[in-house]
């Protein structure tokens, strides 16, 4: 018997996170307080110049866009260079053989603790949480209703690869409601798995929450257990940054009110 298909609003789904307790947008309020680990502003005022490289996570695309064109307003002097994405895991490989940056924002903990432990940083802040979903494609052609589908023979899944944090958040999941499933590709980075279900490639995928807000072309399905699996981001300025000051100003500035709420308004809940 064919699944009945569900197409729940991502506006519903949101609804239903917040209520089993996930900070998704606006539930955190946008005050003027500083956020916790934040600077207090101490560095708002510094006169910055020169180049800025960040490297985030890929699911942060969108906020740090919108994060490094503010901050270069703030600092007209300052270059920040364009903004280095990609899976965590992969971001991290880069900075332990030597890629310069000043600033790395990670996805999850344990990836910010392998640059820690290469004694790249030392003083990471919490400052983001993010939550899974399942994607499908616009209209939910496979009419996936849940995360048992995605275990169906039937359905053709994509993944993050187990060591990108969306990947383990994936696979953790996965696990705590015993489906087995055999992915049509293991992804990089969050992003790649968007597009394949975008694109029509996969039935499904599973994304974070901000991931699907930003794509017009799918839908969202709850995954059951996904508000006990929260991916922490922090962010640290980098031990041997090129620029310190514009790298220590910049993780001031995203743990400041106003860095919040740019995250808060793109579906990021409180760290």
């Amino acid at each position: 018997m064919p699944r009945p298909a569900a197409r729940r609003p991502l506006a519903g789904l949101i609804a239903a996170l917040l209520v089993a307790g996930v900070p998704l947008a606006g539930c955190a309020g946008a005050s003027g307080d500083t956020a916790p680990g934040a600077a207090s502003g101490s560095t708002a005022d510094v006169d910055l110049s020169g180049e800025l490289t960040i490297f985030a996570a890929a699911s942060l695309a969108t906020a740090f866009d919108e994060l490094a064109a503010r901050f270069e307003q703030r600092h007209p002097s300052l270059d920040v260079v364009p903004i280095s994405y990609d899976g965590s895991s992969t971001l991290a490989t880069q900075l332990v053989e030597g890629a310069p940056a000043d600033v790395f924002a990670s996805a999850d903990e344990s990836t910010m603790k392998r640059v820690i432990d290469a004694g790249l940083a030392a003083d990471p802040h919490p400052f983001a949480s993010n939550t899974l979903v399942i994607a499908v494609p616009s209209g939910n052609p496979a009419a996936i209703t849940g995360i048992a589908d995605l275990g169906e023979s039937d359905v053709t899944v994509v993944l993050c690869a187990p060591e990108v944090p969306c990947g383990a958040a994936s696979a953790t999941l996965l696990a705590r409601n015993e489906v087995v499933v055999s992915p049509a590709s293991l992804e990089q980075n969050v992003t790649a798995v968007l597009t394949k279900v975008a694109a029509g490639e996969a039935d499904a995928g599973l994304v974070y929450v901000t991931d699907a807000l930003r794509a017009p072309q799918v839908d969202a399905v709850e995954a059951a257990g996904s508000a006990d699996i929260v991916n922490r981001y922090p962010i640290a300025a980098l031990s041997e940054a090129g620029n310190p000051a514009a790298a220590a100003a910049f993780v001031d500035y995203v743990l400041s009110a106003e860095g919040r709420a740019v995250l808060e308004g793109l579906g990021f809940g409180a760290p």
